[in-house]
């Protein structure tokens, strides 16, 4: 039996909060610029430095 209803009340608890948080664009934005700064490097990230270094053999350079 799946527990779906679990956690429903923790959910709508949650998404209250989002929502009056939204409604103040100055705190959204600044929660949203904290939670991109703080995501760190995408696996994406780490796949194309493997390749670039492992496969394809390249070397960085300087951007002026």
């Amino acid at each position: 039996m799946w527990m779906t209803i679990a956690d429903f009340r923790s959910f709508v608890d949650a998404q209250k909060r989002v929502e009056v948080a939204y409604q103040d664009k100055d705190l959204w934005t600044r929660m949203s610029i904290m939670n991109t700064a703080n995501s760190g490097k995408f696996s994406t990230d780490r796949t194309i430095q493997s390749y670039s270094d492992e496969i394809w053999n390249l070397k960085a350079i300087a951007i002026k």
